[in-house]
């Protein structure tokens, strides 16, 4: 058992020590990698030498944006060691969202891939040149000129570099982007006491699997993929992780190495089932499979345990990273029908429109606080705007039966949950609004079982003009944002239904999309 630390750093140094053995491995086509944890702290301590000397001090934010590879475990680490903010940013982002963060942030220098799927960084890298303050960029394969190389960084000496102590557990060690109700995305700021109680917080909710075998999924830039990254770095389970999603892939890799732990979105747990049931693949060694960030359908749940696997539902925010969720030994009807009980730290109200808490299975608006809880927003007024007398308003509408298990039933927030992830709708219109073709626009999830939903967007179009799924995909591909974010349905409308103020009814959009499916 470890030594609890005060902070991140702390806590990566002593298991290191503790388990020095413990298997890290990336699957990768284009850049695997084996290793063990203590490989890793090594090469990390001589990453954050490197970073101090290229003049990145204590509190100064450091963007990533790299898949799971074993420089994203190294980086991360080296920032932590450093005494630095880690800001990890999704790698399907295109240059105009990772400008908007690293300017937005303040951030003193980046990390990029070069290459990451055939896409080359040279354009986010550009974009990022003349930010103010940032001072270095830095590069995991070959450089650009005026850019330093990762892979040079890794090699500086570690002589003399001691990590920086006397840190405040109370102090900011994460921002992360999460795309909500507003067109940009607004940057949560989680401290060290944060994010080493959300890490301790699963420890006591899945004792069980302290020590199974990992396979990590999730894409750092998510909060899941980020406390994914901390708790390889900080537990003594061996690590599988995918620097890109291949559901022959995992299942294989569950199949041959006997993985007990993992978890996705929808979209991940079904792939795994897909191809076992397709090669004939043995899953049941997965005690543990949590699954959320998107509406997760029972009949999943019930579909995973006829495999033997121990599935269960969860939520959470990135706000609030883990606010309840189910175990592989709760009954099935819980498992798949609720969000699990509330974990260890946290507390929760559900309020009516006037805040008052509402009965025992009355459904209402969910309120959080705990120890997991960000610390704030960049912005103060977003800060100001989601918080009631100490409690966070998570946006999202839920109910709590008599046995302590809660469900979300619906959501205030208008985002779009596509494949886990989170999509701005108003981003999605502002953009559309930006076509010429275009007079206006409202974009809704349209469900989907693969994907839990994907973009839909209604539009209305200026005389003369026709707008379709290709114009939307050229006009969203030259503003630069990610192709999860541009929309795969196109209605063509002559007006959207308002409300008397002139508000867009979505629940109109979406019950319209609903009745288009069942005919």
């Amino acid at each position: 058992m470890l030594t609890v630390a005060p902070t991140v750093a702390q806590e990566i140094t002593a298991a290191a020590a503790a388990h020095p053995d413990t298997v890290v491995e990336v699957h990768s086509e284009v850049n695997p990698d084996s290793t063990t944890l203590a490989d890793l702290f090594a090469e990390s301590r001589r990453v954050a030498a490197g970073l101090a000397a290229l003049g990145i001090g204590p509190g100064d934010v450091v963007a990533v944006q790299l898949p799971n590879w074993r420089q994203c475990l190294t980086a991360h680490a080296a920032i932590w060691l450093r005494g630095a903010v880690v800001l990890p940013i999704v790698p399907i982002y295109g240059p105009a969202e990772v400008s908007f963060i690293a300017e937005q942030s303040g951030a003193r220098a980046v990390i990029l891939a070069r290459e990451i799927r055939g896409r080359d960084a040279a354009d986010t890298l550009a974009a990022v040149a003349e930010l103010p303050g940032l001072a270095r960029r830095i590069v995991v394969g070959v450089p650009l000129p005026g850019t330093v190389s990762y892979a040079e960084l890794a090699e500086t000496s570690s002589a003399g570099f001691a990590p920086v102590d006397g840190t405040d557990p109370r102090d900011r060690c994460l921002l992360v982007y999460t795309s909500g109700t507003t067109a940009r995305p607004k940057g949560v700021q989680h401290t060290h006491a944060g994010l080493l109680g959300e890490i301790r917080a699963m420890d006591e909710m899945r004792s069980s699997g302290a020590d199974l075998t990992m396979l990590s999924v999730f894409p750092s830039g998510h909060i899941a993929g980020t406390l994914g990254i901390l708790r390889t770095l900080c537990r003594s389970s061996a690590t599988f992780a995918m620097d890109a999603w291949h559901p022959e892939t995992a299942a294989r890799l569950i199949d041959k190495h006997a993985i007990g732990a993992s978890g996705g979105a929808p979209i991940h747990l079904s792939g795994i089932l897909d191809i076992a049931e397709r090669d004939g693949l043995d899953v049941s060694s997965l005690a543990e499979y949590v699954t959320g960030a998107a509406g997760v359908a029972g009949a999943l749940i019930r579909r995973a345990d006829r495999f033997g696997i121990g599935a269960f539902r969860c939520y959470g925010s990135s706000e609030h990273p883990t606010i309840s969720s189910g175990r592989p030994e709760d009954p099935l009807h819980k498992r798949a029908d609720t969000d699990g009980r509330i974990c260890p730290g946290t507390e929760v109200r559900i309020v009516d429109d006037h805040d008052r808490d509402v009965a025992t299975g009355e459904a209402g608006e969910i309120l959080t606080r705990g120890v997991e809880l960000f610390r704030g927003y960049t912005d103060e007024s977003h800060t100001s705007a989601a918080r009631v007398d100490g409690w966070f308003r998570t946006g999202d509408v839920g109910r709590l039966d008599a046995d302590g298990f809660l469900t979300i039933t619906d959501r205030k927030k208008d985002i779009i949950v596509r494949g886990g992830e989170n999509i701005s709708s108003k981003e999605v219109e502002d953009v559309l609004s930006s076509h010429p073709a275009i007079a206006e626009a409202a974009a809704v999830g349209a469900a989907d079982e693969t994907y839990g939903e994907r973009v839909c967007a209604f539009v209305v179009v200026n005389d003369g003009q026709r707008f379709g799924l290709d114009d939307a995909a050229a006009h969203f591909a030259a503003c630069g944002l990610a192709r999860q974010k541009t929309p795969e349905r196109i209605v063509v409308v002559d007006e959207l239904p308002r409300t008397a103020s002139g508000k867009v009814q979505k629940h109109v959009l979406r019950a319209r999309l609903t009745a288009t499916n069942t005919t």
